[in-house]
């Protein structure tokens, strides 16, 4: 067992109820940009669709345990990679999207569909890929966790933002799109600021630790959004629909990991580093990457 998989992140439970509220307002903020008709476009534009579907809820997990056997990193590493892989995507995908020019409609499907989703999926999908990890079983044996307690957490956070902004976006429309982007915009300082000040209180574990996740989320991401693009590319869709798959891919609602690695995996070191960093770099890859596709207009055939 490595060094790392003994560390524990302490929040206390004054902490774990901010978490907890800043992650509905992500989910809330991601609520704004769905409407129903937006899940008819999986029957309407199926090839697309299927294309970011198939990457996000199969092809990642895939990747992941992937890189968990070719670099051999500390368990509680490989399994918040694993979490990682299998949560919905990000609340800043659609307006990364938007901005690299791409089928933000697409995005907004993607979005839509994968984070209803993730209510029976995150669990089932970390249950079913955690199992691939090969030195999970040197892992105290009270972190394992039941899907059904995991699906009632995320059914608990997930559904009642995720309604409150659907109905919000359904019947007032108008007052919807004055709110959109300060709230998206408002999401991503609060999420940042809590994981700075919550780090503030982990320092020393933090400063000895992060040199172990630093280099895996940068590569493990990079190769997130080229799969998206490239899996999109191969099948023959547009540059306009690839660069959403992609940022869709590399994108990941990383405030949910961390609500599940300290509700479920008592703030195992790896784990959280993991989705702490996740959080912060693919804010830094997808808006640089986005930038870089604005300054060409994307072929939508």
């Amino acid at each position: 067992m490595d060094a790392i998989d003994l560390v524990k992140i302490n929040f206390s439970a004054d902490q774990l109820i901010l978490l907890n509220i800043c992650l509905a307002f992500l989910v809330f903020g991601v609520a704004l940009d769905i409407r129903i008709s937006d899940f008819k476009r999986v029957i309407t534009q199926p090839k697309a669709a299927i294309t970011g579907l198939i990457c996000q809820l199969l092809l990642l997990p895939i990747l992941t345990i992937g890189m968990v056997y070719l670099f051999n990193p500390a368990t509680s590493i490989a399994m918040g990679m694993v979490l990682i892989g299998v949560c919905p995507g990000g609340n800043v995908s659609n307006f990364a999207v938007h901005l690299s020019g791409a089928n933000a409609a697409l995005s907004v499907t993607l979005t839509s569909v994968v984070t209803l989703a993730a209510i029976i999926i995150t669990p089932m999908a970390f249950y079913f890929w955690s199992g691939f990890i090969p030195s999970v079983d040197s892992l105290p044996q009270n972190l394992e966790v039941s899907p059904r307690e995991m699906f009632k957490t995320i059914l608990n956070l997930m559904v009642i933002p995720l309604a409150i902004g659907m109905f919000l976006n359904s019947r007032f429309e108008s007052f919807t799109s004055k709110i959109k982007r300060p709230v998206r915009i408002l999401s991503i300082l609060i999420f940042l600021s809590f994981v700075i000040f919550a780090s503030l209180g982990n320092w020393d574990n933090i400063v000895a630790y992060v040199y172990n996740v630093f280099w895996i989320v940068l590569v493990h991401n990079a190769l997130a959004l080229a799969m998206g693009y490239w899996v999109a590319r191969s099948v023959l869709l547009s540059e306009y629909d690839s660069r959403a798959i992609s940022i869709e891919t590399g994108i990941q609602n990383s405030g949910l990991g961390l609500i599940l690695v300290f509700n479920f995996f008592d703030g195992l070191g790896g784990m959280a580093l993991i989705a702490a960093w996740w959080g912060i770099w693919h804010l830094i890859s997808g808006f640089a990457l986005a930038s870089f596709w604005a300054r060409s207009k994307a072929n939508h055939i």
